[in-house]
């Protein structure tokens, strides 16, 4: 099974993200008004926003998106997942140079490719960044109606209905099984899985997280996660690896209907059971994409099942 050059720089982000460098507090505030609440002077007495306040994280998300984006209305439930958006549209960008390897270097723009995002959750991150980044077409799935239903008050209030088609995966305990119509077909699917095994892990996960960063104050309440998420997008049985073991097995089902399918992998141990998986199941093609902001690693692996993964299914 071939695989495909590590194309991110190591360490950096993506030489396209829009997120290089710090953050451009007046600029976000000028965008976002409301933002200004929740500024703060870190220990270097630098400008930044008080990361342990799901609120703050909520509204600087939004203020992103508005004044990098152009998205105009943004907004999550309570609760649900509150994705790092520099990190998110690192991984759009790998893969949208993965198509480029593909197709004579050149990304493929436009309508004509199209996504498919499995869990997209209230926040619909990927498919927002995705059509504003390159002009693709995304259906974004989910099995939580609540997230579905947000995502879609989104989309409408951004008028991307023609490039954002949403629908619900009913049988929970598939990810591509019975979701696709015979007819469809997709250049890429993406999917950021649930990372713990259990909720009492994702507890844990987070406080040792605090705990390192040096936040960890017993006079004060901190939230169990920053970034919010629900039981589906934070935890699973049997974790991360058994997710992605599962879609895996699933996307044989689906071969000839999708290109390239991919995954986020949080945990660099997951990568090699992941690749020798689909050896056995007949992968033709595997890449994994190397990905980095400032201290913080993660990856993400791509595979097809075309001999020719630049012909489009």
């Amino acid at each position: 099974m071939p695989r495909h050059p590590h194309i991110a720089e190591k360490g950096r982000l993506h030489p396209r993200n829009r997120h290089q460098g710090r953050y451009d507090f007046p600029a976000l505030i000028t965008a976002s008004p409301e933002l200004a609440e929740y500024v703060i002077l870190n220990p270097y007495g630098k400008q930044s926003i008080d990361f342990a306040n799901p609120q703050a994280v909520r509204t600087f998300n939004r203020a992103l998106l508005k004044q990098l984006y152009g998205i105009a209305h943004w907004d999550i439930p309570e609760g649900y997942l509150c994705p790092p958006v520099p990190g998110r549209a690192d991984y759009l960008h790998g893969l949208a140079d993965l198509l480029a390897h593909h197709n004579g270097g050149e990304i493929p723009r436009g309508t004509g490719i199209r996504a498919l995002d499995i869990g997209t959750g209230a926040n619909c991150i990927y498919p927002l960044i995705g059509v504003k980044e390159y002009g693709w077409r995304f259906l974004a799935t989910d099995i939580d109606p609540t997230a579905l239903a947000c995502a879609r008050t989104t989309i409408a209030a951004n008028g991307l209905e023609k490039s954002i088609e949403l629908r619900q995966q009913r049988e929970q305990r598939h990810i591509f099984h019975g979701l696709l119509g015979s007819e469809e077909r997709f250049d890429l699917s993406l999917c950021n899985p649930p990372f713990h095994a259990s909720q009492a892990e994702a507890s844990s996960g987070s406080q040792r997280k605090w705990k390192n960063l040096g936040r960890l104050d017993p006079q004060r309440k901190l939230p169990a996660l920053n970034f919010g998420g629900q039981s589906n997008e934070l935890w699973c049985e049997g974790g991360e690896i058994a997710f992605i073991g599962k879609m895996a097995d699933e996307s044989l089902e689906v071969a000839a209907q999708v290109r390239w399918f991919s995954t986020l992998v949080s945990k660099a141990g997951n990568i090699e059971p992941l690749r020798k998986r689909l050896a056995r199941l007949g992968a033709r093609h595997l890449h994994i994409g190397e990905m980095a902001q400032g201290q913080k690693r993660s990856r993400f692996v791509a595979w097809s099942f075309s001999e020719h993964p630049d012909t489009k299914p």
